[in-house]
Parts: structure tokens; C-alpha cells; sequence
């Protein structure tokens, strides 16, 4: 909807941002479209963490977002780590910023939701600021929860296993040194509703006003 010129019809998502609107202004005709420019949350972290059980707790508990579960639009054509993924993550900055043309921020969780996977899209200039969150847990404790999956998930595959452990270690090493901070929430020993709760304050101290 927003990447198409309403005045000369002109597809471009490299639309420039006038924050004074904000207006997102055509480069061939100089069209200014106002538009809400509002925050994105993502929520990342290794298999095994607690994304999947957060986000069904969190699934209408945000009254002033909306929470989307990354995998809905995966597809193996997607899988492209080389350019970390980019048509993905193109693709959900673009859902979520029409979305947000209702009122309300998205709230994605998805494994690689990370500061650079997401800070170089085009679509990143839709919103005014990314707040990154990762679930992460001790090493055996992905372990097991890897091992009670169901087996058709083939989530007990040793190279699964140790890239997710891999995963998990470098978001703990590295995650508060990122740009912009990962927060961390380490799900370890909490009981899931009170992971959820500390999300929930996570995003409400950082909702903007609207």
C-alpha cells in the first residue's frame, strides 16, 4: 500500500522521511505521504527459549499492539543467510508498517530478529525505533526442551542442536553489546507466565504515546 506514490504511482520503498509529518516523500515526484511512524518490537532468541509459548500467552494481552508470530510468512525461498535473510525481513518490516497505519506497533517473534538482520532494510525507516528482545536459557536446559519436542520436529538433530546452543551463547556474549542493546530475559527457571509478564512491561515502557 505505502511503497506505491498515491500522486505519480511510482513503486518505491526508498521513500526519504520528513519527521515534521512524518511524511514519507516520493524520489521521482517529491509526493509528501503522511503517514504513523510508530515503534517495532522484535523478539528473538534460539529454538528452545520460550518465543513460541510467550507469544500464545501474549496473543490479545497487548492491548496497545499487535503480536505476529514470524513463521506465518516462512518459506524455503527465504532461507538466504548469506544477505542475512533480507527478503524476509523485508517483507515482515513492510507487513508491520502498514499494520501500524491502524494505530497500533507489532510485536514480532522471530528467531532472527536481530539488529542486523533488520537495521539495514529498506523498510527500516518506516519506524521510529526497533526495541530488540531475546529469550535465552542455560545450555541444557535447550537441551531437554529440544529433546521433549515432538519428533517429527527433528528438533534432536545434533547440527540443530548445537547451532541453536551456538545461537543461544553468542545472544549472551553479545546481545547487550549489540546496536541498538538486545535486552536479554533469560528463561532458565522462570515459570512462562512470569516471562510473559516482564515482556509485557518490557513493551508497555516503551509503547509511545499516541
Amino acid at each position: 500500500m505505502m511503497d506505491t506514490c498515491f500522486n505519480c504511482g511510482e513503486f518505491r520503498p526508498d521513500k526519504a522521511i520528513e519527521p515534521g509529518g512524518p511524511y514519507a516523500v516520493c524520489p521521482v515526484c517529491s509526493y509528501k505521504h503522511l503517514f504513523r511512524q510508530l515503534p517495532l518490537f522484535a523478539i528473538c532468541g534460539p529454538s528452545g527459549a520460550g518465543k513460541s509459548a510467550i507469544g500464545q500467552m501474549l496473543l490479545a494481552n497487548v492491548p496497545g499492539a499487535i503480536v505476529l508470530e514470524g513463521d506465518l510468512l516462512w518459506n524455503e525461498a527465504y532461507n538466504t543467510p548469506g544477505d542475512n535473510y533480507r527478503s524476509f525481513y523485508e517483507t515482515w518490516l513492510r507487513l508491520a508498517k502498514n499494520i501500524s497505519q491502524s494505530g497500533k506497533p507489532v510485536v514480532l517473534l522471530s528467531a532472527g530478529a536481530l539488529p542486523a538482520n533488520l537495521e539495514p532494510c529498506v523498510q527500516r525507516r518506516y519506524f521510529t525505533q526497533i526495541h530488540y528482545c531475546a529469550l535465552v536459557c542455560d545450555d541444557a536446559v535447550i537441551a531437554a526442551r529440544l529433546r521433549q519436542r515432538p519428533e517429527w520436529r527433528n528438533t534432536t538433530a545434533p547440527s540443530f542442536m548445537e547451532r541453536n546452543r551456538a545461537f543461544n551463547n553468542w545472544l549472551k556474549a553479545n546481545g547487550q553489546k549489540s546496536s541498538p542493546e538486545i535486552m536479554l530475559m533469560d528463561t532458565s527457571t522462570e515459570a512462562p507466565q512470569s516471562t510473559k509478564e516482564k515482556v509485557l512491561r518490557w513493551i508497555g515502557s516503551r509503547l509511545e504515546p499516541t
